[in-house]
């Protein structure tokens, strides 16, 4: 039996108060409470890397973090990296190298990426590997991504 319950959170920079059980994942109040459809549904697990959001600056899978465990933080969706109009850079060396193919997973990438280069604003490509390391493509667009978050850190960090 689940107990609604009150939970506050900072999602993109905005206050939220979300009436649900504590014990929804992180996911579905984003998805379907909050209407954030940025961060997938993969594999339910934390394996894959589609759900994947910020928090406290580390990339933490939504779909098997329960709400109560982000009560009171900051949370940072694909949505909240940039905007159409102004995207991160990370979003324009996706678009800049065709980074991706279905794009299933690309807002984890992403997600995953802004991490890395919040705390390593010059990464060498054995790091991005690494970092990414946890995000699961099936369509192959590894060396575009790689070489999209290279090229992000470089417009980033005015790396040649």
């Amino acid at each position: 039996m689940s107990q609604s319950g009150t939970v506050t959170l900072l999602v993109n920079r905005s206050e939220c108060r979300i009436e649900a059980d504590p014990d929804l994942s992180l996911l579905e109040a984003l998805r379907d409470v909050l209407d954030q459809k940025g961060s997938r549904y993969g594999c339910g697990a934390g394996q894959c890397g589609a759900c994947f959001v910020l928090v406290g600056g580390h990339p933490v899978p939504a779909c098997d973090t329960p709400l109560w465990a982000v009560a009171g933080k900051a949370v940072t969706t694909v949505e909240g990296l940039g905007s159409p109009d102004a995207p991160h850079p990370l979003q324009q060396a996706f678009i800049d190298e065709q980074a991706a193919q279905c794009g299933y997973c690309t807002s984890g990438m992403l997600i995953s990426a802004a991490a890395l280069l919040g705390r390593n604003p010059s990464p060498s490509e054995r790091q991005v590997r690494e970092a990414l390391d946890r995000n699961l493509c099936r369509c192959g667009a590894h060396n575009r991504i790689v070489r999209a978050v290279l090229r992000a850190a470089a417009a980033i960090g005015g790396r040649p």
